[in-house]
């Protein structure tokens, strides 16, 4: 049988892995995390990992299962984009081809990882010969927004992101820019609800750095709590209009909220994955 691999992304927010990595664990047959060997990020900044981060991770990894990565992922000579695509290309060669290669964040959480390796058991036939059936796999992804007193503002709606592929000739990101196969995982990712100093440590680092007006959007970051967010609008660090409006949901632990959200049942229906499977099909029918 064609193996489970995934990969992590250690940097400075390496403790968000120890929400991650025991979501997984269970149903990888293998785990790399990737650490430069300077403990720099991609954009040549440096960052400090604890000891005890390390023997956490010997103490949880009862079936050796995890190996520890250092390489030389920063390249003064290219942007953080490139850096992260050199990456994540050096990952997976170091992961190995001909089985699932997924790459996760140390800030995402599978809610159900199990459903999403059965979802790519029954894909197994892509493994074959992938060189001609170059495919990708995407989950959603629900992005925490903020902290609140009481519990945590949301994105409305859900977005796909790319999880996993059988050929990983990476392009921006995760995204190979071959075909995709949608299913229907949501992963909650913590993408800016953290403290003030973290969200600029984390827009002044990532793939994304040099895009981000961070000035503007931290400004209204800060105004929105869980009395006033229907009050404003248009949330995305990018572009602001992808993320016109928020939820609120009470809980504070991962564990409540992985709850509540299942039962707000995010994830598209099985009818609207199919068109969307059947649309990337037709169009990658001739390439």
């Amino acid at each position: 049988m064609k193996k489970i691999q995934v990969g992590f992304l250690m940097s400075y927010d390496y403790e968000l892995l120890r929400n991650s990595i025991p979501l997984v664990y269970e149903h990888s047959d293998s785990i790399t995390i990737a650490l430069d060997i300077n403990f720099r990020t991609w954009t040549g900044e440096r960052f400090t990992v604890q000891e005890s981060f390390f023997n956490w991770l010997e103490e949880m990894d009862t079936k050796n299962k995890i190996q520890v990565y250092k390489d030389d992922f920063y390249d003064p000579n290219m942007d953080p984009m490139e850096n992260e695509v050199r990456e994540r290309k050096m990952l997976a060669e170091r992961m190995g081809t001909r089985n699932w290669i997924i790459q996760i964040d140390s800030d995402e959480y599978f809610t159900d990882f199990e459903a999403f390796t059965l979802e790519l058991r029954n894909r197994d036939k892509y493994l074959i010969n992938p060189e001609k059936n170059k495919i990708q796999i995407a989950g959603y992804y629900v992005n925490l927004y903020k902290y609140t007193n009481d519990g945590i503002l949301y994105v409305s709606g859900v977005r796909n992101q790319k999880f996993a592929t059988n050929y990983p000739n990476y392009v921006t990101g995760r995204n190979t820019k071959e075909r995709v196969i949608y299913v229907p995982v949501i992963v909650i990712h913590e993408c800016l609800s953290r403290s003030e100093e973290e969200i600029k440590q984390k827009l002044s680092n990532w793939g994304h750095s040099h895009q981000i007006k961070a000035d503007a959007f931290l400004e209204k970051w800060r105004k929105v709590d869980e009395t006033n967010f229907k009050e404003f609008q248009n949330f995305f660090y990018l572009e602001p209009e992808k993320w016109k409006s928020l939820e609120f949901i009470k809980g504070r632990s991962l564990q409540q909220l992985s709850k509540k959200l299942s039962e707000r049942k995010l994830e598209p229906s099985r009818f609207y994955l199919a068109k969307k499977n059947f649309g990337q099909w037709f169009k990658f029918l001739f390439k």
